[in-house]
């Protein structure tokens, strides 16, 4: 008989959301292998290539399992890229269970999902993203990396509807990029841009999971 599909995963573990507007919800998390991009800065590397094969029935059952101890109601996909993989089979399993699903994703790939909530966050240099995002976005975050500029945010800004929050994420926290995103800040408001952010990770913050 032929084998049921899998997926390959790093890690599946309970937290809080530490980043981006769903910041302190206690959420599910579900790390997928595997990156297209393989940024500089990205703090998952691990997620590269780590990871073990497991069909959707299995996923199930470990969320379910650590759902009956952290009864939260939200599922984030994360990565790695998490849509590098056909993930339509969990996501329905998922809604199924009454779950409510995140997605994080850099946005160069879309597949139709039943989903709840999109963080997209394109990535230099090219700052490429599928143009259905346009209307899924419910977040849109930038890391203030060494390269983020006034034009990108601009780009952006203008780009997508002012409703979508625009988030600036320091890099790792860091104390030069926490200052070049409070400029970039300040610099958007000179613009007269409206609806742009700075976040931080609070996870990273108090070394929470």
């Amino acid at each position: 008989m032929p084998q049921p599909p899998t997926l390959k995963i790093c890690e599946i573990f309970p937290s809080i959301q530490g980043e981006g507007l769903r910041q302190g919800e206690p959420t599910l998390f579900i790390r997928l292998s595997r990156c297209n991009l393989k940024c500089s800065f990205c703090d998952t590397k691990y997620a590269w290539q780590n990871g073990q094969e497991m069909t959707v029935e299995s996923i199930l059952e470990e969320i379910q399992k650590i759902h009956t101890g952290f009864p939260a109601q939200w599922v984030c996909l994360t990565g790695g890229e998490p849509l590098l993989q056909k993930l339509g089979g969990l996501t329905n399993n998922l809604k199924a269970k009454n779950f409510r699903i995140q997605v994080e994703t850099n946005a160069t790939i879309y597949q139709r999902l039943e989903v709840d909530w999109y963080t997209i966050s394109p990535k230099p240099p090219d700052y490429f993203y599928r143009p259905e995002y346009l209307k899924k976005a419910d977040e849109l975050k930038l890391v203030v990396t060494k390269g983020l500029d006034l034009g990108v945010i601009k780009k952006f800004r203008r780009e997508f509807p002012e409703k979508i929050p625009l988030l600036l994420q320091p890099q790792s926290n860091s104390q030069w990029s926490g200052k070049r995103a409070l400029r970039l800040l300040r610099q958007s408001l000179e613009e007269g841009m409206r609806n742009v952010r700075v976040t931080v990770q609070i996870h990273k913050i108090f070394g929470w999971r």
